[in-house]
C-alpha cells in the first residue's frame, strides 16, 4: 500500500494520514517499515471514527473480534502500532462536518462507528 523512501523519512517526523484501520494489517508493517527507515517519529491521524462494528449492510468486513478498535483502546492501538501518537476523527466531529456540508447525518449508515443500526439485525 505504501512504499517507504528512506532518503525522505530518515531523521523526520512523519504523518500518515489513512482512512481507517480495521484489522491492523497494513499499519503494523508501515510502521515497522518507518522505523527501519530511521524516522525520527511517526504519527497517524485516521480520518473516520474507530471501526468498532461489523456492516451488514454490503461491506465485506471481518467479524467483530477481528476489528482492533473493538477490542483495543486507542492508547492500546497506539502503542501496538509503535506510533508516536494516534489520532481519529470523532463521531461527533463526522457528524458535525456532515451538518457544515449541508447533510443531514441520519441520512447515513454509521453503524461500524456507532453500532446504532439503521434496520434491526435479525
Amino acid at each position: 500500500k505504501y512504499e517507504i523512501i528512506p532518503s525522505l523519512v530518515e531523521g523526520k517526523s512523519v504523518v500518515i494520514v489513512d482512512d481507517s484501520i480495521v484489522r491492523n494489517v497494513t499499519m503494523e508493517r508501515i510502521f515497522g517499515d518507518m522505523w527501519r527507515a530511521g524516522a525520527r517519529e511517526v504519527h497517524v491521524r485516521i480520518s473516520a471514527p474507530p471501526i468498532t462494528n461489523t456492516c451488514h449492510y454490503g461491506i465485506d468486513m471481518p467479524t467483530k473480534s477481528d476489528l482492533i478498535a473493538a477490542r483495543f483502546s486507542v492508547e492500546e492501538i497506539r502503542s501496538r502500532i509503535t506510533a508516536t501518537s494516534l489520532g481519529y476523527l470523532s463521531y461527533e466531529e463526522l457528524e458535525e462536518a456532515l451538518h457544515e456540508a449541508g447533510m443531514n447525518p441520519s441520512y447515513f449508515c454509521t453503524a461500524c462507528f456507532s453500532g446504532q443500526y439503521p434496520i434491526p439485525l435479525t
